[in-house]
């Protein structure tokens, strides 16, 4: 395919379309290479629309770890709205990158990266577009190799058929280590075609090519095993993980959006991984051991990405950023030095138990003083046992009374229905801690303007996680529990006008469960979604449960499952889950063990702080759990003059 720029024809389409400077490119601190000079070509797809993946760290980490490399480049290309991508079709223009319009089909890997699920439509719009074939095995030597990351491709089964390797853990090296591969295999006029390129990845025991795994089912649908189907190709594949995160200060050079975007701001990630335990939460979960970045490491990225975009505020990201060892000389020494310059800094969502009101001044010191945001995610004390959410009521009341004493109006809290053992009565003790939020507000402030607001999304069981064996609650369960939830609090004459409420409606849990815990067979509903107008899944306004539903009906009867099979039944410890030969380096008898403990509502502290509790992922890694503080303190820079 050629690799000229498609923007002469995209150019003309622009002016017919809504939000066109979305597809214009042309970033600040955005890379264009000689595309002739370089020998690893790759384009790089968060598969949402612009606004959503621009911001996103993991693409833009990627794009400049790559542009970096000598005689590597890397572009990006994201999804197009339904408008743009009827006018392509019409007139025959290809998926491109926003970087220079070239094709997407012209570059030899198509990145990838999922965060949730519910982009599996998108990837096959792109794909379409791009004039790639949408399954794997009818690809040619001369297509690119298409490539999954992100969370969601810890279990890639169901988009198998569409992908050609996945990569599970941090992308950092990982690409570089592919990127060489490739490169030799060019060098060496690309012998064997694509499935000796796809087996030399393999061999190396961190990239997942599916074609080289049979999948065997049971009579009654379960997966009886999962075996190579070659010699040289590893019965499990590892996660990769970057140990030193002071070696990958990235990104150094932000890419600053042209359009508006869900973020307007600087981010820098302050650590990875989580050991709190929270047994819903995947990311905690395949994203261990925790690897904190050093003080003086942030204070040098925030620096450096001030002076290259501009940005007034950083957010310093982490799954739960005040448990960085030295969150608190963080905070100080940045605003400290940021205080004449008005950058304001802002921290995700807080725990209740890592809250305290030296941090949140320090973080609203130099910026706006908008509503905290809490996530206690159950409703009963009982539910937080179940779940390994170490927060008792008490524990929210005395920091909301922090709060509201020094100053703030807004209080967020961020509740799941759904969860494993949950009745109505847990869900409904949500409104009572809402009340008991408020009337201590005005309690200890004096005010009646104050305000909370509940947050309330659906549970859906993920892989690599103590919940993966849990049934999913219906969508009309979910809805039923929801509705009682809204009455009680709608009901509530001297408090419920002071909180908010919203709410997810349980329908669209139930196709991410089915695209979580699916297996190849699922492929076959995406791909009918997909051909019959199925598009940005994650948005409310494009979601179609019916579509869904009627997909599903139509495709899965033939391999006698349906939806029900993948979402709301309970697996047993026997059974071979779809991911099981992926290996997110936890241990399958700690996590089965850690469901068991939640059955009978038992606590397990965080190991960072506590004895090891064997999960699997340290003695992989060979490593002592990383802890800090260092001791060092984030000095104001001193002007120098030249």
């Amino acid at each position: 395919m050629s690799a000229a720029s498609v923007f002469p024809q995209l150019e003309a389409l622009l002016p017919h379309v809504q939000k066109p400077i979305q597809y214009v490119g042309g970033e600040l601190n955005s890379t264009v290479k000689d595309w002739d000079s370089c020998d690893v070509r790759w384009t790089l797809m968060y598969p949402d629309a612009y606004e959503v993946g621009l911001p996103n760290q993991g693409v833009m980490i990627l794009y400049e770890v790559l542009n970096e490399r000598e005689g590597v480049l890397a572009e990006r290309t994201y999804s197009v709205w339904p408008d743009l991508e009827e006018l392509m079709r019409e007139h025959k223009v290809p998926q491109f990158t926003v970087d220079s319009h070239r094709p997407v089909g012209a570059f030899d890997v198509f990145g990838l990266s999922f965060s949730t699920e519910l982009g599996y439509t998108n990837m096959l719009t792109a794909l379409d577009l791009a004039g790639i074939p949408l399954e794997a095995k009818d690809r040619t030597v001369d297509h690119p190799i298409v490539l999954a990351g992100g969370h969601a491709a810890f279990n890639p089964e169901p988009i198998a058929d569409f992908i050609d390797c996945a990569v599970i853990g941090d992308g950092e090296q990982a690409v570089l280590e592919i990127t060489e591969i490739i490169r030799a295999w060019k060098a060496e006029g690309r012998p064997g075609g694509r499935d000796e390129v796809l087996f030399r990845l393999s061999k190396t025991g961190g990239v997942y090519v599916p074609r080289f795994y049979d999948v065997e089912y049971l009579p009654d649908g379960r997966i009886g095993r999962v075996v190579p189907n070659r010699s040289g190709v590893p019965w499990r594949v590892s996660k990769h993980t970057v140990m030193d995160l002071d070696e990958w200060p990235y990104p150094k050079q932000p890419l600053v959006p042209l359009a508006e975007t869900v973020h307007e701001r600087m981010s820098v990630e302050i650590f990875r991984g989580c050991t709190r335990g929270c047994r819903f939460c995947q990311a905690g979960m395949i994203t261990r051991p925790v690897r904190e970045r050093s003080i003086t490491g942030i204070g040098e990225m925030v620096e450096k990405g001030l002076k290259a975009t501009g940005f007034e505020e950083v957010g310093l990201l982490s799954l739960s950023s005040a448990d960085h060892s030295e969150i608190g000389d963080i905070a100080k020494g940045l605003a400290d030095r940021y205080t004449d310059d008005k950058v304001g800094l802002s921290l995700p969502s807080t725990r209740v138990d890592a809250f305290n009101v030296d941090l949140a001044n320090e973080l609203t010191r130099n910026g706006r003083r908008s509503g905290l945001t809490f996530a206690p995610e159950g409703g009963s004390e009982r539910m937080r046992k179940v779940i390994n959410k170490m927060v008792s009521e008490e524990d929210l009341i005395r920091t909301v009374a922090t709060a509201y004493g020094n100053g703030w109006r807004q209080v967020k809290l961020y509740f799941m229905c759904g969860l494993p053992t949950e009745t109505d009565e847990d869900v409904l003790q949500i409104g009572d801690m809402a009340v008991n939020v408020i009337a201590k507000g005005r309690e200890v402030s004096g005010q009646n303007d104050i305000r909370a607001t509940v947050s309330i999304g659906g549970f859906v069981p993920k892989p690599h996680t103590p919940f993966q064996w849990a049934p999913q609650l219906s969508a009309a369960d979910t809805d039923a529990r929801l509705k009682k939830l809204r009455d009680k609090i709608r009901g509530d004459k001297k408090y419920g006008r002071s909180i908010g409420f919203r709410y997810h409606d349980g329908k669209p849990g139930i196709v991410e469960g089915l695209l979580s815990r699916g297996d190849r067979r699922v492929g076959s509903v995406i791909r009918e979604v997909y051909e019959s107008g199925g598009r940005f899944d994650g948005w409310r306004e494009h979601f179609s449960y019916d579509l869904w539903m009627n997909c599903a009906e139509k495709t899965l009867p033939e391999y006698g499952v349906d939806v029900d099979w993948y979402t709301t039944r309970e697996r047993t410890y026997e059974e071979v889950l779809p991911w099981d030969h992926l290996d997110s380096g936890l241990d399958k008898d700690w996590l089965w063990e850690d469901w068991q403990d939640a059955l009978d509502e038992t606590e397990v502290e965080d190991c960072r702080w506590t004895p090891c509790f064997d999960c699997g992922v340290c003695p992989q890694l060979d490593l002592d759990i990383q802890i800090g503080p260092t001791g060092k303190k984030l000095l104001p820079l001193s002007v120098v003059n030249k």
